[in-house]
């Protein structure tokens, strides 16, 4: 079936289905929508996604939202390479770990917050201060469970869910500066996944509407 994903290069959401897209070896066309310039609040892009967030992903003119919900419907419908195990307990834990990231860190820091913030005249400085508080408070959840959980990658000695999450947000740790030091082993499972091909191809530098 097509797809097509209605993605920004530098936002984390559209990475997350990218990597998961790339895993399971899907091809899909890319529909820039540039989040720098407001394209989201556009009539256009209205029409595809209500809630005017990225990502989208149009499947036989269907539009699946929420980076989470696509990442969950991708695991159902091509369920080869599987990015959850088969044991109960441990898809809860992937998906804690990804909930973590989703749910506690990156709503808090997301564009329209930091938007917000600029329009409350917060400076640069406090704005990057927010930032970096809320991700270093879900990074301090995480790390235990990956260095109890992880054997190379975030849980276990492959690719999951938890991967598709944790990647792109410490991508964006890093674009904040914030201090990765006391988080080992969240470092090194994310640098480890990040050497994945899949994984690889759907860094921000490598989308076509990358500016860097």
């Amino acid at each position: 079936m097509p797809l097509v994903l209605h993605s920004f290069w530098r936002a984390s959401a559209p990475y997350r289905v990218r990597i998961g897209l790339n895993l399971k070896g899907l091809t899909y066309d890319y529909a820039s929508v540039d989040l720098a310039t407001g394209a989201q609040a556009g009539e256009s892009f209205g029409t595809v996604n209500a809630q005017r967030l990225v990502p989208a992903l149009e499947v036989d003119g269907r539009i699946l939202t929420q980076s989470v919900a696509i990442l969950e419907w991708l695991e159902e419908t091509y369920p080869e390479p599987a990015l959850l195990p088969r044991d109960a307990f441990d898809r809860q834990t992937i998906r804690a770990m990804s909930l973590i990231v989703a749910c506690d860190i990156h709503p808090l820091n997301n564009v329209r917050i930091l938007k917000a913030l600029a329009r409350l005249e917060v400076d640069q400085a406090d704005a990057d201060a927010w930032v970096q508080r809320w991700i270093s408070d879900g990074f301090a959840a995480l790390e235990p469970m990956i260095a109890r959980h992880g054997a190379g990658f975030a849980f276990g000695d492959a690719p999951t869910l938890a991967d598709c999450m944790i990647v792109p947000q410490v991508y964006n740790a890093r674009r904040f500066k914030v201090d990765l030091s006391p988080f080992p082993a969240l470092v090194a499972a994310a640098d480890t996944a990040a050497l994945h091909p899949a994984i690889a191809a759907a860094h921000p530098n490598n989308q076509p509407d990358a500016k860097v």
